[in-house]
């Protein structure tokens, strides 16, 4: 029997590639060091029951399916493509792009109409033909694995659906986004078989994720206020719960703590402002456990 001390979760990462960073990034924020100085295919943390096997990300999918790694971090569009039998544990907010279809520049298109028989290229075949199936459009899909972009430009295909996230290498091809078939980021994938044990540690693993993903997604604030204002800024203010009230040393004055989600940030902060709030300072927050 073996020692409950001695399991480990194994997590499955791309080893190169636009999500390796990210997701390495992650672990250190949750609190996991990895030493992967040599370029180890196969690494164990010091602080935490985890084993990290870096992968192709295009098979950790089929891997986590497999129960050859417990859980991994992947595309959302490269899980739609790959249509693996895994749990969708956890959005992780990195990685964010979109699947689409473009077209030369300089095409007058005018809906998805004008897909109609025409050549596509990809190499995301069973994304875009769910696509176009759901819509009603008949087009010829041609499969293609790197430089999808230069398909037009070749005469291959008379437009292209593939990963976009600013656009620039669309354009510099001559290229127009038309069409968003899907979205996508990052995400926390499990095998749906995962012994009891293992369910402990990633319970323990997910725990700190959403931590940090909360931490990143808010700000802490103080700021400085007169009391008969404090009633006004308070309605300003969703907190956690309810901001943190400290008088100051001048009379008939108040600090005020609270925690504002970023997306909201600089609408409140404008506002807090015209509430007669005063020395406002915005402290990152490095973790948030609520």
């Amino acid at each position: 029997m073996s020692n409950k001390k001695d399991i480990k979760l194994t997590l499955a990462l791309q080893k190169s590639g636009r999500l390796h960073e990210d997701s390495v990034k992650l672990l250190k924020e949750c609190g996991i060091s990895l030493f992967n100085g040599s370029g180890k295919l196969k690494v164990e943390a010091e602080n935490f029951p985890v084993e990290v096997f870096f992968f192709r990300d295009d098979d950790i999918p089929q891997y986590v399916t497999d129960g050859i790694a417990d859980i991994g971090i992947v595309g959302q569009n490269v899980l739609a493509e790959k249509g693996s039998d895994v749990r969708i544990l956890e959005e992780l907010g990195f990685g964010k792009c979109r699947l689409s279809i473009a077209v030369p520049k300089q095409q007058a298109y005018d809906g998805l109409k004008w897909l109609e028989g025409k050549r596509i290229a990809t190499s995301y075949g069973r994304i875009l033909s769910g696509f176009l199936h759901h819509r009603g459009v008949k087009a010829e899909i041609h499969p293609i694995s790197g430089s999808v972009e230069i398909a037009p430009g070749i005469g291959l295909a008379d437009a292209i659906c593939d990963l976009v996230s600013t656009g620039s290498t669309l354009l510099a091809n001559g290229l127009k986004e038309v069409e968003v078939v899907m979205k996508s980021q990052a995400v926390l994938v499990g095998n749906k078989t995962l012994t009891e044990a293992k369910e402990e540690i990633l319970k323990k693993l997910i725990f700190r994720i959403q931590a940090v993903k909360k931490a990143v997604n808010n700000k802490y604030i103080l700021l400085n206020a007169p009391n008969e204002k404090l009633q006004s800024i308070f309605r300003v203010l969703p907190g956690m719960k309810s901001p943190t009230v400290l008088p100051l040393a001048m009379e008939g004055w108040s600090s005020v703590h609270s925690v504002v989600q970023e997306d909201r940030f600089w609408d409140i902060i404008e506002e807090l402002k015209t509430q007669g709030a005063e020395g406002i300072l915005v402290i990152p927050i490095e973790k948030m456990i609520e």
